[in-house]
C-alpha cells in the first residue's frame, strides 16, 4: 500500500454558547489532514492551538512530497522521517503539530487497512475511558459560573475543570493588576466549590498565564476548595520553577499538553514537576510518540491525562494504554467536533464507550469541510 495524496486544511469553526441563557459567538480553528493510499483508504488527522494556517502550509508544502510513495503501516518510519524534515535540531511547535495531525492519519489508515479500532492497536486495555469537564471558561462571570458547573453536574459529569489566570501575562499592556486577576479567579474557585459541593473533582488550568510568584500565590489561595491538579500554572512549563511549585503547594500539579517532543516530558519527570503528565496526540507528535511519553511516565510511577482538548482522538491512547487516565470533554472543542464529524461517541454519566469501527471510528463531514476550509 503507498501513500498516493496528503493534503491539509485550515478550517473555522463558529461556535455559539447558548447554555444560561447566554448568546456569545465565537470560533475554534483545527487544520485538518487527509491522506488517501492507492488501496482506497482514506485517514484524517487533527491539530489546533498553534496557528493552523502555518500548519497546513508546513503540511502541504514540506511533508506532503516526502510521504508520497511510501507505506502508510510504516508509522514509526514515516515519523522519523518527518522529524528530521522538520524538527532536525530540536525544534518543537509548529513542526511537532504537523507531525501530530500527519501520525493521526497515518494511525487512522492502518486501523481501516487491519479492521480494527485504533486502541485495540494500542494495546486495547479498556474499552470505555473517564471523562472531566472542562467548563469553567471567563464566557461566564463570577455569578454565572456555579450555575454553569451545576447544569454539568446534573449532565452526569463528577469530574470539571475550569480556567484561571485569564491571560495574566500576556494581557499586561491592557494594563491588569495580577493580584486583582488571581483574587477573582479565587473568588469564581470558591463559587464553584459551594456550588456542586465537596463529592465533585475541581480542576483549574492556568494555561500557562502565569509567573512563579503569583501561581504560588493562587495555589495557596485554592488549597482550601480541595483542587484535583493545577494545570499549566506556570508560563512555558518551566521543569525547575514547576518543581519549585510542586514543593510550596499539597495540590497535584499537571502540564505537557502543548510539548512537542519528548524530551521536554523527561525533562518534567527527572526534575519531579508534576504529578500528571499530559501528551496530546493532537499536539504531541501523534499516537507514535505519545506512547513513549506513556511509557516514561509509568517508568517514573507518574500517572497521564489528556490535557488540551481533543477528546475523540486522545480517547484511542487513554484506552489503549494500561496506565491511561482521563480523558478531557473540552465544551467548546466538542461543539466543534460535532460541527465537523459523524459518528462520536456520547458521553455517558463521565465515561466515554470506545468504538469498535475500524480507525479512529468517526468520520468528518466533507460538505462542511469545503464549507468551513479556508485556502
Amino acid at each position: 500500500m503507498k501513500i498516493r495524496k496528503v493534503e491539509a486544511t485550515r478550517v473555522d469553526v463558529p461556535i455559539a454558547v447558548t447554555v444560561l441563557g447566554l448568546d456569545k459567538k465565537t470560533s475554534m480553528s483545527v487544520c485538518l489532514v487527509e491522506i488517501e493510499t492507492d488501496e482506497g483508504h482514506t485517514g484524517w488527522g487533527l491539530t489546533s492551538i498553534t496557528s493552523p494556517t502555518v500548519v497546513a502550509a508546513a503540511v502541504n508544502s514540506e511533508c506532503a512530497p516526502v510521504l508520497i510513495g511510501e507505506d502508510p503501516m510504516d508509522t514509526e518510519k514515516l515519523w522519523d522521517k518527518l522529524y528530521w524534515t522538520l524538527s532536525p535540531r530540536g525544534q518543537t511547535g509548529f513542526g511537532l503539530h504537523a507531525i501530530a495531525a500527519i501520525d493521526l492519519a497515518l494511525w487512522d489508515i492502518k486501523g481501516k487497512a487491519l479492521g480494527e479500532p485504533v486502541w485495540r492497536l494500542l494495546g486495547g486495555a479498556r474499552s470505555r475511558v473517564p471523562l472531566y469537564a472542562t467548563f469553567g471558561f471567563p464566557i461566564f462571570d463570577r455569578d454565572q459560573i456555579g450555575e454553569a458547573a451545576k447544569l454539568w453536574v446534573e449532565n452526569g459529569f463528577t469530574r470539571l475543570k475550569m480556567t484561571v489566570g485569564d491571560g495574566a501575562l500576556k494581557r499586561r499592556d491592557e494594563p491588569r493588576f495580577i493580584p486583582d486577576v488571581i483574587a477573582e479567579d479565587l473568588e469564581r474557585v470558591r463559587r464553584v466549590r459551594t456550588a456542586v459541593g465537596d463529592e465533585i473533582g475541581l480542576y483549574v488550568d492556568g494555561n500557562c498565564n502565569l509567573d512563579p510568584f503569583h501561581a504560588k500565590e493562587i495555589a495557596k489561595g485554592m488549597e482550601e476548595f480541595d483542587i484535583s491538579f493545577f494545570e499549566e500554572p506556570i508560563t512555558q512549563n518551566d521543569a525547575l520553577q514547576m518543581a519549585d511549585l510542586r514543593r510550596h503547594t499539597s495540590i497535584p500539579l499537571a502540564c505537557g499538553q502543548n510539548e512537542g517532543l519528548a524530551f521536554r516530558f523527561r525533562d518534567l519527570l527527572i526534575a519531579g514537576s508534576v504529578d500528571v503528565v499530559q501528551p496530546n496526540v493532537a499536539i504531541t507528535g501523534g499516537f507514535t510518540q505519545c506512547v513513549k511519553i506513556a511509557g516514561m511516565a509509568q517508568a517514573f510511577n507518574v500517572g497521564i491525562d489528556n490535557g488540551g482538548a481533543w477528546q475523540f482522538h486522545n480517547m484511542h491512547l487513554h484506552a489503549g494504554l494500561a496506565n491511561g487516565g482521563m480523558v478531557e470533554m473540552h465544551y467548546l472543542a466538542h461543539e466543534l467536533y460535532k460541527t465537523l464529524y459523524t459518528g462520536l461517541p456520547e458521553p455517558d454519566n463521565g465515561w466515554l464507550d470506545l468504538p469498535a469501527e475500524p480507525g479512529l471510528g468517526f468520520e468528518p463531514k466533507r460538505d462542511v469541510i469545503r464549507e468551513l476550509g479556508v485556502k
